[in-house]
């Protein structure tokens, strides 16, 4: 009887087969590591890009939307609720970041402070603003308070390494152009402008960078005419 033969593999030919499926599945899985990394650092990118974008339009819809109203101040009687300084500012709004321009006007009561990660944050507080009398515990002898950080409070720019805001005079013969910016606004009437110029701490070439935001106000009566208060 003759023996049939048999045919296989042998165990090199079963090596060579392991080690060219192993080296096919790390190259894979390498190549899709890298397009991964890629993915998140473009994800990463365009989300800094968009929470840029929001900063500016949330300021320039908060600083737009300003009430010329008025508030009572302790024993400092009636003040304008519009007080700024470098690194402070308070305003009546029409516009919310908790309820965009459909709620009820608030106190906004802006401040830079220092951040947890380093560098500096600008926040702000929102309070309803329902008449003068709302005003009572954030101001007292004609002079607003400090602004308090709260975990309610919304962190409107992280990681700066500068965060300045200034004001810009309005001319007596009540031409747009011209004035002198200021540091310090504490009058009875509205600036013609206000901006906010932000510096981030690590700047990115590949990121839009947070830049300055100049709104115009375009309301040009005094705060403290009689017919402001309609409450």
């Amino acid at each position: 009887m003759k023996r049939a033969s048999q045919r296989g593999f042998t165990l090199i030919e079963l090596m060579i087969a392991v080690t060219l499926v192993a080296a096919i599945s790390v190259t894979m899985l390498m190549a899709m590591r890298t397009s991964l990394v890629t993915f998140e650092r473009t994800d990463a990118r365009l989300d800094s890009n968009r929470r840029v974008m929001a900063v500016e339009q949330i300021l320039s819809r908060e600083l737009s939307g300003v009430m010329p109203v008025t508030g009572a101040c302790g024993n400092g009687g009636r003040v304008p609720v519009f007080n700024g300084a470098d690194q402070t500012l308070f305003l009546v709004s029409s516009f919310s970041m908790s309820e965009g321009a459909r709620g009820y006007p608030r106190v906004l009561s802006m401040q830079v402070v220092p951040g947890d990660r380093g560098g500096l944050r600008l926040i702000v507080n929102e309070d309803l603003y329902t008449g003068p009398s709302s005003i009572a515990p954030l101001c007292l002898s004609g002079s607003f308070l400090p602004v308090e950080v709260k975990p309610q409070s919304f962190i409107l720019a992280d990681q700066l390494a500068s965060c300045h805001i200034a004001y810009l005079e309005r001319r007596a013969d009540g031409s747009p152009l011209g004035g002198n910016w200021v540091s310090v606004w504490q009058r009875r009437d509205l600036p013609q402008a206000v901006r906010v110029t932000m510096e981030p701490l690590a700047p990115d070439p590949a990121r839009l960078p947070l830049v300055s935001v100049t709104v115009p106000i375009r309301i040009t009566r005094e705060v403290m005419v009689p017919y402001v208060d309609f409450w």
